[in-house]
């Protein structure tokens, strides 16, 4: 599995959830990880409320390293300690793999799967509330189809996330995600275009799309259609839609119609968050993963050959398996060969029921070793990324007041306040080596 948009890069797998209260009903959600566990929080809020779900704390955890679980645990703990009345629901895919262990908690009031978090009649609170049954977790390999849930708004966020795919079928050696999401399915075509829609006219001027294996969206879809021919058909049968962005990319899976795409529509942000993992051939290998060193870099020096103007995200492990110090410096290096932009880098730690935990493992002090290196060295891409920007004129989202998103993905600092939403006109004028600093050209739209 390529990880996708259940990888820390995109995710912030490592970093503290979103909470999002919700004062009106009593429900508060704390969210874990990806993007698409962004997006189901928001299909389960709507869910909650109109099954009349109060005084609930639903918390979507992440599976994808073993800190994003403990970390669910603690808030989950001081969920408790805070909340003594609160009924405490744990769903998300640290619950799918392990839902004996969140049972066992006595903070937690139930245990729900993938599947079922995303049905509405799972919220009824008779149903959820009542009874003794603790856990209720499905066989996620046996689901075999996803639905486009109509989320008419994602609350609190400037930008909207649209899921278009579910689950993975491919076994990367370090991943534990497709036992907690399943096998690939696709939301069909036509679900997809209904979803944006209803998110333009909500007032989104920015549409993500989100999924866990995302090229591989279509094969299971009559005439197994290609990720490329989706974005084609929401570019033209939404043209309110301002700004469409793509979540992780598998680097060995662009099709052509999306290269084309990338290179022809200016609607389409030029990021890409190229799923890498490793710059060593046999580490590569090893991980089970589909493309080669060179197959990375050839990506990049082609998307940037009919887009310029991109930047390039990625997701980078330190001291997997095996690793010596030569494949580690193969990973090294790719950081400029690839001329990433953005690098999230985060240290090997074994999955169980993972093949890479059976493998034989780097020396722990050798793994933090290696990945402060590479932290080093994405420093030194950032630098370079923000410096290429000063002076131009870019097209901004604004996510807060005094902060925005540029179309590449890069923070911004604005120099006076903005309203959030609105997508602005801006001109560079520096950096603070974390985010630029932009001052608006013209009124905010």
């Amino acid at each position: 599995m390529s990880e996708q948009d259940s990888n820390p890069a995109a995710s912030g797998a490592d970093t503290p959830p979103t909470r999002d209260p919700d004062q009106e009903s009593g429900l508060d959600i704390l969210t874990f990880g990806c993007r698409l566990n962004a997006w189901e929080s928001e299909v389960m809020r709507k869910h909650a409320r109109e099954q009349g779900l109060t005084n609930a704390i639903l918390v979507n955890t992440c599976a994808v390293t073993n800190e994003a679980v403990r970390q669910a645990r603690q808030h989950i703990r001081r969920a408790r300690r805070d909340n003594p009345d609160a009924q405490i629901i744990v769903t998300g895919c640290a619950a799918q793999v392990d839902p004996d262990m969140f049972g066992k908690m006595p903070e937690v009031n139930r245990v729900i799967g993938n599947d079922d978090k995303l049905k509405a009649e799972t919220f009824k609170p008779a149903d959820l509330l009542g009874g003794t049954e603790k856990v209720r977790v499905n066989d996620i390999m046996s689901v075999t189809e996803t639905a486009g849930h109509l989320v008419e708004g994602m609350e609190g966020r400037a930008r909207a996330y649209v899921q278009v795919q579910n689950g993975c079928d491919h076994r990367c050696t370090f991943c534990i995600i497709p036992y907690g999401r399943g096998n690939s399915r696709s939301v069909p075509l036509g679900e997809v275009v209904d979803q944006i829609r209803t998110l333009v006219d909500a007032g989104h001027s920015e549409v993500v799309l989100t999924g866990v294996d995302m090229t591989s969206w279509g094969q299971d879809l009559p005439g197994a259609p290609k990720l490329g021919r989706l974005v084609r058909a929401i570019l033209k049968q939404v043209p309110d839609l301002q700004r469409l962005r793509l979540s992780s990319i598998d680097a060995i899976e662009i099709d052509e119609d999306l290269f084309r795409a990338i290179a022809e529509e200016e609607r389409l942000c030029p990021y890409m968050h190229l799923s890498l993992q490793a710059g060593d051939d046999m580490i590569l290998k090893r991980m089970k993963r589909r493309h080669s060193r060179d197959d990375a870099i050839a990506l990049a020096k082609r998307l940037r050959a009919v887009r310029p103007d991109i930047a390039f995200g990625a997701d980078l492990i330190a001291g997997f398996p095996t690793e010596t110090e030569e494949m580690f410096e193969n990973s090294l290096r790719l950081v400029d060969e690839c001329d990433l932009a953005f690098v999230h880098v985060f240290p090997y730690s074994p999955r169980p029921g993972t093949p890479a935990a059976r493998m034989p493992q780097v020396d722990r002090e050798v793994v933090k070793e290696r990945a402060a290196r590479l932290r080093a060295k994405s420093h030194e891409a950032l630098q370079r990324h923000l410096a290429s920007r000063v002076g131009k004129e870019m097209t901004v989202l604004v996510e807060k007041p005094d902060f925005a998103r540029a179309d590449d993905f890069t923070p911004v600092r604005m120099t006076s306040s903005a309203r959030p939403g609105a997508l602005v006109r801006a001109t560079i004028t520096g950096h603070d080596e974390k985010a630029l600093f932009a001052t608006p050209l013209e009124a905010a739209r």
